[in-house]
């Protein structure tokens, strides 16, 4: 029977991968396990965030020592996410995830946290945000989801994807073929990837309707998005990593996953709402003990496009000195950490199609038993 192993570990700067040595050599989990690893690193968050790559290639060849393999054979079998942009409180961190066959025997009526992993193949240039990277998604969620058991979409909690963006050299490989791409603006890329990617998302997960898809619809048809989307775009990768959470039957372990769809960047109820779904109920910040059973809190952060938030202004797209992104993560790192009451949470930016505007969803993995 199937365990997931969630570990959360703390990192001193993007390429320290001491955490992860310390996890393996004490034996609590075994390289061969680890299925995927999200980073939050202290970078900008932006295209030129090479604090990112910089975490793949440590984690790479941290864990090509314990697996007797060469560092890129990592990338084939993990799936390493990492998320740049620390602001505000947020602290740099790893959340490790294991898949763990045990013992244990016969059918569980319970359900608990069930991890799925699967790959794209590398998104041509002038496929990213498009029909193509769409299709490709939610082809590789539904692979996921099966090979963590989870066969019913209601069970889905997270689907955590990182793609590509666009860079010049990228742009122009396309064009040298006699393709355009959807953008040349290499920022705005980063918004059309995580779009099409969280709209494969809704696909797979029929929570949007294919009738209503086209290349026109990414970062456009703001009314279709995904409660279940996280998607993350870098320049240290080609294809789409997707990483399904969900609580699934025939899995064993003391973990659960709870989310719910946060309306805005300071929607605190949300987060309450899938503590207690958990059985961390409170009507304040979290007491330590019941902190200590969070053992991740992921999130979306996006700026509402009205400039609002509950009919006050804010200027976060008028900063010209501080991206969008880099406000929203930190407005939702506080909120989301004044309840957990702790900052290492993994708060992404950039929710295009995840979640309704200026909002996103939230997902917790607690333990919900010794």
């Amino acid at each position: 029977m199937p365990e997931c192993l969630a570990f959360r570990l703390p990192a001193r700067h993007p390429a320290d991968v001491s955490g992860l040595a310390a996890l393996i050599e004490s034996g609590r989990v075994a390289a061969r396990e680890i299925v995927a690893i999200f980073g939050k690193t202290e970078g900008n968050g932006c295209v030129n965030d090479f604090s990112r790559p910089l975490a793949v290639a440590a984690l790479e060849a941290a864990l090509a020592d314990h697996l007797g393999c060469a560092p890129e054979a990592v990338g084939r079998r993990v799936a390493l996410v990492m998320s740049g942009g620390t602001e505000g409180g947020l602290s740099p961190h790893l959340l490790v995830l294991a898949r763990r066959e045990t013992a244990e025997a016969g059918e569980r009526a319970a359900k608990a946290l069930a991890v799925g992993v699967a790959f794209t193949d590398d998104v041509r240039p002038e496929a990213i945000g498009r029909m193509a990277q769409i299709r490709a998604t939610a082809a590789a969620v539904a692979r996921a989801m099966a090979s963590a058991g989870l066969t019913d979409p209601a069970d889905v909690h997270l689907v955590q994807v990182k793609c590509p963006l666009l860079t010049s050299a990228r742009i122009a490989e396309a064009e040298g073929r006699g393709h355009g791409t959807v953008t040349r603006d290499t920022y705005a890329s980063m918004g059309f990837s995580r779009g099409a990617s969280a709209l494969g998302i809704g696909l797979a997960l029929g929570e949007i309707a294919e009738a209503d898809l086209d290349d026109g619809a990414v970062c456009a048809r703001r009314d279709l998005f995904s409660g279940r989307a996280s998607a993350s775009a870098g320049i240290e990768l080609m294809r789409n990593e997707v990483i399904v959470l969900g609580n699934a039957p025939g899995w064993s372990g003391p973990c659960a996953i709870a989310h719910r769809v946060m309306r805005d960047g300071i929607d605190l109820s949300a987060v309450r709402d899938a503590l207690t779904d958990l059985g961390l109920a409170a009507a304040g910040q979290l007491a330590p003990e019941q902190a200590g059973r969070v053992v991740a809190l992921l999130a979306k952060a996006e700026p509402s496009r009205d400039g609002c938030i509950r009919g006050l202004r804010h200027v976060m797209n008028d900063d010209s000195d501080i991206n969008a992104t880099r406000h929203a993560r930190a407005l939702v790192g506080g909120v989301a950490a004044a309840v957990i009451g702790r900052t290492d949470l993994f708060v992404s930016g950039g929710a295009e199609h995840q979640g309704p505007d200026g909002g996103g969803p939230v997902a917790i993995i607690a333990r919900i038993k010794d």
